[in-house]
């Protein structure tokens, strides 16, 4: 056997201990080919240049943008990875040098199997990235509204640079591992695994002030939200309190509270708690920076992905503009829209004809000179009940402030109107009134760019008197308006035809809201793509943590665990005991990350009007079902090792 067969065998030989970081590696290894994958595909760049080019250009970006994320974590978490193998193998490493091993020989052995490891990965990632290729655009395709779907091709240049890439990163990864054991003696190798731990402790100032920081960050949250300060200052401020409130979570308050049911002799002396709690003392100290980083990072993946999943959604296009499609139509005194009632039968027969039901409503805004658009109250009324609204009434004199769009309506629900009366003068300014608000409307009915106030028809007739210029907006609401991008189509060709072309002026505007949309699904769908597997990667690498934490105390758990067998403990509460340890220490991140990213999401849903619980249950249960067949999995696998070596 020569020495590169002794370095691979080693790698077979511990299998155990690999396996989390080639699993982690290769996964990493494939969610960056993934982008590649993205990035380099040409129908994918054409299909959203279509559409717009600052999609295209923000699209690219973000790509880029997250491979290098991808690619600087996997980097930080090699690096832990492989400093957690050193520290179980340091007693390994002193009986080597103890036989005769030189430093340099020692290093080289690291070299080969770090490299050997990270070759494996990185064919593994790839091929396993190809295999799925297919499957991964087609979930593209739909998430960036590509409606004719995605081609599979064969990625040449996504290979060859992530191949290239994760070379070069395991190769300085396997040249830090030479480092990491140059500055210990033989002696500090050898005895690495005997020296007693001192008993953990915690400040009772730092546990209360962990909770203090954790509730005045979401204190700044909420703030930031409710009274609408969007201030960058407010918001980050508050995410920094979080983040410090949640490190000495870990490192103080859970230490306190294990010591504190320590002290409390019936529940310390019930059954195994006296194991459990005494053990859970040691590993919430040893664990606690891990257990941080778990958190924020799980907390980071889910607030990401479930933002983007509610920017993505239909209710966002929704809020801004209600209704399907809408029809403008210009009309002068000496030039009118000839082609008006033509479009608005074509508009209907088509919608009938592909079987959707619909509710049409127009109405007329007549504009002050304060830069007002006034409505009449019969023609709100008749957009209201198509939308699902109350009516309104409304005496002379009287108006109603509508908010025509998502700020001004926020602003509207923190400030009200902000005066009780409004004055206006007409356009030819030979009419002016101070009109009463009697109140101000919750939902977006008219979205328009100037301020919206409903009048009585007589009062809009008033100061509507001489003005030559009529506008009619014709609106339509359609329910399934998420399915009409083939009647969008074909109503867009028919009404802008060749007879359109010709003409120095178009006496009409056609839009659909499911253009809106899709362009928005485009814009948001790459957003989700982004932060989707940045996500993954970030809680693969969080539960990895926790797998190399697990087995790094494995030596010492054996030794411990076989001398308490021995005075009794049986198989049934030796799972016991270990099944509540590793249940805190799969779940309790994922529990705090769950109460950050829910505290996230309540402040975002009081900015939206449509319910993100949908999107928030998805995320957390997705999450959840990984990491619990990740839990029982590594629980089955720690139990079989100590089971062999215990009992």
């Amino acid at each position: 056997m020569n020495f590169r067969q002794f370095a691979f065998n080693n790698v077979f030989r511990n299998t155990r201990t690999y396996v989390a970081h080639f699993l982690s590696s290769s996964f990493s290894v494939m969610i960056f080919f993934t982008y590649s994958l993205l990035t380099f595909h040409p129908d994918l760049q054409g299909a959203i240049v279509s559409d717009s080019l600052t999609l295209s250009m923000l699209g690219t970006m973000g790509m880029k943008i997250s491979q290098y994320i991808v690619f600087i974590f996997s980097f930080l978490f090699l690096l832990y990875s492989v400093s957690a193998f050193m520290k179980l193998r340091k007693k390994e490493f002193g009986v080597l040098l103890l036989l005769g091993m030189s430093r340099k020989q020692l290093n080289r052995m690291l070299f080969i199997e770090n490299i050997s490891i990270g070759i494996t990965a990185i064919i593994t990632g790839i091929l396993v990235g190809v295999i799925f290729s297919k499957l991964i655009l087609l979930i593209c395709a739909t998430m960036l509204a590509v409606e004719h779907g995605l081609p599979f091709y064969l990625p040449w240049k996504a290979m060859l640079l992530t191949a290239a890439a994760y070379l070069v990163l395991f190769v300085i990864v396997a040249a830090f591992t030479s480092l990491m054991t140059k500055k210990e003696t033989l002696a500090e190798l050898i005895k690495s695994e005997d020296k007693p731990k001192p008993e953990p402790k915690a400040s009772t100032k730092l546990s209360v002030l962990s909770l203090l920081l954790i509730g005045l960050g979401y204190a700044c949250v909420f703030l930031f939200v409710q009274r609408h300060i969007f201030s960058f200052a407010v918001l980050f401020g508050g995410v920094l309190l979080v983040i410090i409130g949640t490190y000495f979570l870990f490192t103080q308050l859970s230490v306190y509270v294990m010591r504190a049911l320590k002290k409390r002799d019936p529940i310390f002396f019930n059954r195994t708690n006296l194991l459990t709690i005494s053990e859970l003392i040691y590993r919430m100290k040893d664990n606690a920076v891990m257990f941080f980083m778990v958190t924020i990072i799980s907390a980071t993946a889910f607030t990401g992905i479930g933002t983007s999943l509610a920017i993505g959604d239909p209710g966002l296009a929704e809020m801004k503009n209600p209704y399907a499609f809408s029809y403008i139509s210009f009309n002068e005194s000496d030039l009118k829209n000839n082609f008006e009632q033509k479009h608005i039968r074509l508009i209907e027969e088509t919608l009938e004809r592909e079987g959707f039901t619909y509710q049409m409503a127009s109405y007329s805004p007549t504009y002050t000179q304060e830069g007002f658009a006034l409505v009449k109250l019969s023609e709100y009324n008749r957009l209201a009940s198509a939308l699902g609204y109350d009516p309104e009434m409304l005496q002379n004199g009287e108006t109603l402030a509508a908010p025509s769009t998502i700020s001004q309506n926020n602003k509207y629900k923190l400030k009200g109107a902000g005066a009780d009366t409004v004055r206006m003068v007409n356009f030819e300014g030979n009419w002016d009134m101070t009109m009463h608000i009697k109140k101000v409307l919750k939902h977006i009915v008219i979205p328009e760019a100037f301020k919206i106030y409903i009048v009585t028809d007589s009062d809009y007739d008033t100061f509507n008197a001489g003005n030559l210029m009529k506008v009619n907006y014709i609106e339509f609401v359609v329910p399934k308006w998420h399915d009409t991008r083939a009647v969008t189509r074909e109503l867009t060709a028919a009404i802008y035809n060749e007879d359109t072309h010709s003409m120095q002026y178009i006496p009409f505007q056609f839009s659909a809201l499911v253009t809106q949309w899709v362009e928005s699904r485009q814009t948001n769908g790459m957003l989700l793509i982004v932060s989707g597997l940045v996500g993954i990667v970030f809680f693969t690498f969080a539960a990895s943590f926790i797998y190399f934490r697990l087995y790094a105390d494995l030596s010492r758990d054996e030794e411990q665990y076989r001398m308490i067998t021995k005075v009794g403990l049986s198989r049934k509460e030796l799972a016991k005991t270990l099944t509540r340890q590793l249940g805190l220490m799969f779940f309790l991140p994922l529990l705090v990350a769950f109460i950050h990213s829910s505290v996230a999401f309540i402040a975002l849903q009081r900015l939206v009007d449509f319910s993100i619980v949908s999107h928030t249950l998805a995320i957390f249960s997705s999450f959840l079902v990984v990491q619990i067949i990740y839990f029982f999995v590594t629980r089955w696998r720690y139990l079989n090792h100590l089971y062999q070596k215990v009992m």
